[in-house]
């Protein structure tokens, strides 16, 4: 089975739709999304409206979304609470999004979506997360902060987990994929002016617009 994994999209609806034309996508491939679908860019709404579409049009089982720490912000909104952090991590294009005559409305599809995130993805060969894992932790014992916040302590580990992880979350500051022998980042800062980038496994072929 051929594995495609997509990094940080954060709102940029054009440029998801041009990569999936753009991969070699197939009917019984894996596609899984590192998750931050949301915030900073303008068109958060249409981004979540694509992804759910695109689920329905695939095989089951086949179209895998893992939480990112965007979307734990969300919820939080939603709940009330950490509301100055969302909007400082640019949650108000997302509430702008979602505000129609002055009031917030979350389709319930949508609603669905986010509460049904992942945290992580295992397969035989590679573990899928949005921030990264804590070196020296199990997988089953990771924290939800670390799953979804952990940069340095993970990303300049040399530690092995047994699988190659496959992570997004902190984006490149040249804009390229990051390797090294246990990992690989696929954030190359869309929403920065950089692009938007998946990785083909096992191949390790990187796909960019």
């Amino acid at each position: 089975m051929r594995i495609f994994a997509v990094g940080d999209i954060h709102g940029l609806c054009e440029k998801l739709m041009e990569l999936i034309n753009k991969i070699p996508l197939e009917d019984e491939d894996l596609l899984i999304f590192l998750g931050d679908y949301i915030d900073r860019g303008d068109e958060n709404k249409k981004v979540i409206d694509y992804l759910i579409q695109l689920k329905k049009n695939r095989r089951d089982g086949l179209t895998v979304f893992l939480k990112g720490n965007h979307e734990v912000m969300f919820l939080d909104y939603l709940q009330g609470r950490n509301i100055e952090l969302f909007f400082y991590n640019g949650g108000r294009e997302t509430v702008k999004d979602y505000t129609s005559n002055g009031e917030l409305f979350i389709p319930e599809d949508h609603l669905d979506f986010f509460k049904n995130l992942l945290p992580y993805y295992e397969t035989e060969s590679y573990i899928f997360v949005h921030g990264g894992l804590k070196p020296g932790v199990s997988l089953d014992n990771q924290s939800e902060d670390d799953l979804f916040w952990i940069r340095g302590d993970f990303i300049f580990s040399d530690y092995n987990f047994g699988k190659k992880i496959i992570f997004g979350h902190t984006p490149s500051k040249t804009f390229m994929p990051y390797y090294d022998k246990y990992k690989i980042g696929i954030d190359t800062g869309a929403i920065y002016g950089g692009t938007l980038s998946a990785i083909m496994l096992p191949d390790e072929k990187i796909f960019s617009v």
